[in-house]
C-alpha cells in the first residue's frame, strides 16, 4: 500500500556503521543546559538538577508496526512518542532520548534516513535532544529500541501508586481512536492484497488514521495541571487499554474504581467507525489501547479546578479495594471490569 517514493537505494554497508551514524544525525541539535555530552563519545553526559526519570520501550516490525501501511517516517515519530508518554506520567518534563535501531539489509541508507526524519521532527517539536544510540544488523526486520529520559522535582513526581477512596479518575482527551484506525489500516491492507489496482479512500477516516500513525505524546497535561494547582494523587498513560490501566492503578494503591459508561470520551468518528465495523465503542474505549492519553486520579477538593477544562474528562472514582473495579453502564448495570487490553505476547 505504501509506495516507493524513492527509487534511489544505497546499501547501508556503502556507509559503514559510523558512517550511518553520522549521516542520520548529523541536524539534529542539543538545546538542553542538562545535556553536557551528546552523540559523539563512549557514553552521553547530563546534570540533571531534580530527580531524573528513565524509561525504556521497544517496537519490533510483525509485532509492534506493519510497514505495509505504516511509513518510516511516522514510525520514527511514533516510537519518541511512546516514550515520552511515560515520562509525562511521571508528571516529568522529558530532556533527552536515545534511540537504537536493528535493520535488515532490505533497509537502504535512504529508509533509514526517512525513519530519522520522523525523530528529528519528534525531538524538535517536543524540545527533547537525542544523545545517542546504537545501530545493528537484524535478520529478522527492523527493530526500534528507544529511552527516554526526563527531570522533576522529587516531590511533583506522580507514580501509579497514590490513588486513595474518594479520588476522581480523569482521562486526558479522547479514547478508542487510534484502534479504530488500525482497524481501517487492516481492512484496506486485504482490500489491496484482494485487488492490488484498487486505491483506498481513507479521507473520512483522517483523524483516526493519525491517532494510530502519527500519536502526540499529551506534554501540555502535566503543564496544564501544574498550572491549575492540581497535583494527581497517581497517575498512568493510556496505551495497552482503559481497562488493563485501571487495573494497574488499582494493583499499586490497593483501591478498587468505579467508571461511568456515559462519561467516557468518545470523538465522534469512533462511534461511527464502531457502526460501521459493528463494534461496541465502549469495548473499544476499555480495550483499544495506544492512545497515548493519561489517566490519573485527583482529590475531590481539586474538582472545580478540573471540571470546566475542555482537555479532560472525569470517569469515574476511587473506591474501597473491597469493591473492585467497575463500568456502571448507561442503564445502571454494573459490570467487572477485566484486563482486555493489547498483549505483545499472545497472537
Amino acid at each position: 500500500m505504501i509506495e516507493d517514493k524513492n527509487p534511489q537505494r544505497t546499501p547501508v554497508e556503502n556507509l559503514g556503521e559510523f558512517g550511518l551514524i553520522d549521516f542520520i544525525t548529523k541536524n539534529f541539535e542539543i538545546t538542553h543546559s542538562s545535556t553536557v555530552t551528546g552523540i559523539g563519545d563512549d557514553a552521553a553526559v547530563l546534570n540533571h538538577a531534580k530527580s531524573t526519570v528513565v524509561t525504556t520501550d521497544m517496537l519490533v516490525e510483525g509485532v509492534h508496526f506493519d510497514l505495509s501501511y505504516a511509513p518510516l517516517k511516522h514510525l520514527g515519530y511514533k516510537a519518541i512518542m511512546v516514550n515520552l508518554s511515560d515520562v509525562y506520567a511521571m508528571n516529568a518534563v522529558a530532556t533527552q532520548v536515545t534511540v537504537s535501531i536493528a535493520i535488515s539489509n532490505r533497509f537502504p541508507v535512504e529508509a533509514v534516513k526517512e525513519l530519522y526524519e520522523g525523530i528529528e521532527m519528534a525531538c524538535k517539536t517536543y524540545n527533547v535532544d537525542l544523545i545517542g544510540g546504537d545501530t545493528t544488523a537484524s535478520r529478522s526486520g527492523l527493530v526500534i529500541s528507544v529511552t527516554a529520559i526526563g527531570e522533576q522535582d522529587a516531590d511533583k513526581i506522580v507514580r501509579r501508586k497514590g490513588a486513595a477512596d474518594g479520588d476522581l479518575l480523569v482521562v486526558s482527551g479522547d479514547i478508542g481512536a487510534a484502534y479504530m484506525g488500525l482497524q481501517i489500516l487492516e481492512r484496506e491492507k486485504a482490500v489491496f492484497k484482494a485487488n492490488p489496482q484498487n486505491q483506498p479512500d481513507i479521507d473520512a477516516y483522517s483523524y483516526l488514521l493519525e491517532r494510530q500513525l502519527k500519536p502526540e505524546a499529551r506534554k501540555d497535561i502535566p503543564k496544564l495541571l501544574e498550572e491549575l494547582d492540581v497535583l494527581p494523587t497517581s497517575m498512568i498513560d493510556l496505551s495497552d487499554g482503559l481497562s488493563s490501566e485501571i487495573i494497574h492503578l488499582c494493583k499499586h494503591s490497593d483501591v478498587g474504581i468505579t467508571i461511568y459508561e456515559d462519561k467516557i470520551p468518545l470523538d465522534p468518528t469512533v462511534i461511527t467507525a464502531c457502526e460501521e465495523f459493528n463494534l461496541d465503542s465502549t469495548t473499544i474505549a476499555l480495550s483499544g489501547g495506544e492512545d497515548y492519553e493519561l489517566l490519573f486520579t485527583v482529590k475531590q477538593e481539586d474538582f472545580p479546578k478540573i471540571k470546566a477544562n475542555p482537555s479532560l474528562s472525569i470517569i469515574g472514582h476511587v473506591v474501597d479495594a473491597s469493591l473492585g473495579s467497575n463500568l456502571v453502564t448507561r442503564g445502571g448495570e454494573q459490570i467487572p471490569i477485566r484486563a482486555m487490553g493489547w498483549n505483545s505476547f499472545q497472537e
